[in-house]
């Protein structure tokens, strides 16, 4: 008994011998630098990586109600959208149905403005609009069909609740009369030609000149370019109330390069072609010699000022040609001269059936572009005369030799 409870209170072999403690030697650890510390904290930090989550027991519990509430306001939204879209809906529908916002008739479309213009030209674009709801009305499209009308230079088209229109009309203005044929109408400075009753025109006292050259079937860009020129001739000839365009009889604008002026002289009128500048110069160059150029020349009939110091003059049908062979006129009215080395001699064109032409044939350099110019042209001109007289030639001959008789065969040798 003894030996057996001795055996249970005795320990164990490995319980006996503890396990030694290892001996640590303790290592003072080196104190960093007082400016050295934070940097060294700051890269530890770094190498060590994120610091590791606390892992919890709890989870917070989730909240379903918070994507309901998304639903909710999305749906809100729809709704208020619709609710939108059929207010305008039933506002559209009511303002249809309202006879309050219908034109009843032309007395209910107001204008001003018009004075060339009559309301009977202007109603018939807004004859679809009678009967119909002013919100519907296209403005911009009448605003369009009204400046179709040629008097008519700008339009205004506005609504006037309930329901009237008003529109306001800026007219062109007349600048010159135009001839077409044996018809004399009016145009403004863009070319646009206008129609008037001559007692009309005899009310209005107009005293423009009378313009050539412009048709109907001109492009907007041809018509322009033609009246800037007659408004630049304008421009230079009434400045500082000269007025001396009461003077022009009338106006040939089919070359915009040449605006061939017709001026009422006693014994005949006479054509001056006056370029395209240097208006004023040239005319008051042909007033200072006109007076004697029609003295030495009565059949004078044109006068060509776009040569510097010098004109050219062209007689009428049945000048003496022998005179104009043997005379020379500078621009600067001196009495008539013979040729000789110093001067070219005169060019004329004296054939038969033309009217003779006096040409000073010396150029100052000023006019070395405009002398290249015509004389360009009138080159052409001569060519195309040429071979047109040479296929009349040739037809007249093919035409000869189809009608000439064939002879006659005589008896018996054709047996």
């Amino acid at each position: 008994m003894t030996t057996q409870r001795s055996n249970k209170f005795r320990s164990q072999g490995w319980e006996d011998q503890a396990p030694e403690e290892i001996p640590q030697r303790r290592v003072q650890q080196p104190v960093p630098a007082p400016g050295r510390a934070a940097a060294a904290t700051t890269e530890e930090k770094a190498e060590a990586g994120p610091a590791p989550r606390l892992s919890s027991s709890y989870d917070p519990p989730s909240h379903p109600a918070g994507g309901w509430v998304r639903v909710l306001k999305t749906l809100a939204a729809l709704l208020l959208l619709g609710a939108l879209s059929a207010g305008a809906y039933l506002l559209k529908s009511a303002l249809e149905r309202d006879n309050r916002f219908r034109i009843a008739g032309a007395g209910n479309i107001q204008a001003s403005g018009l004075t060339e213009v009559t309301r009977a030209e202007m109603l018939p674009v807004f004859g679809e609009d009678i009967g119909r709801n002013i919100f519907f009305v296209p403005l911009a499209e009448r605003r369009r069909q009204l400046e179709q009308i040629p008097w008519i230079e700008h339009a205004t088209v506005m609504r006037l609740l309930p329901d009237q229109i008003r529109v306001s009309i800026v007219e062109r203005q007349p600048v010159a009369f135009v001839r077409q044929g044996g018809q004399v109408g009016l145009v403004d400075s863009n070319g646009v030609l206008l129609t008037m009753r001559a007692a009309m025109m005899a009310q209005h006292h107009y005293s423009f000149p009378v313009l050539t050259g412009i048709a109907a079937q001109d492009s907007p860009a041809a018509a322009k370019m033609r009246m800037g020129v007659y408004q630049r001739l304008l421009a230079e000839l009434d400045g500082n109330g000269r007025r001396l365009s009461e003077q022009i009889s009338e106006i040939d604008l089919t070359d915009p390069e040449d605006a061939r002026v017709l001026m009422a002289e006693q014994g005949g009128d006479v054509l001056a072609h006056m370029g395209e500048d240097h208006f004023l110069d040239r005319y008051q160059h042909y007033r200072a010699h006109i007076a004697e150029w029609r003295q030495q020349y009565p059949k004078l009939a044109s006068v060509d000022l776009r040569y510097e110091q010098q004109a050219v003059l062209q007689m009428g049908q049945g000048a003496d040609d022998q005179q104009a062979a043997s005379q020379e006129v500078a621009a600067t009215g001196g009495s008539p001269a013979k040729p000789n080395a110093s001067k070219p001699a005169l060019e004329t064109q004296a054939n038969a059936g033309q009217p003779a032409k006096l040409v000073h044939a010396r150029n100052t350099p000023q006019d070395k572009n405009s002398a290249s110019k015509r004389t360009a042209k009138q080159s052409r001109t001569a060519a195309r005369n040429k071979v047109k007289r040479a296929a009349e030639k040739r037809s007249a001959r093919e035409i000869s030799q189809q009608r000439k008789p064939q002879p006659a065969p005589v008896p018996g040798q054709g047996q």
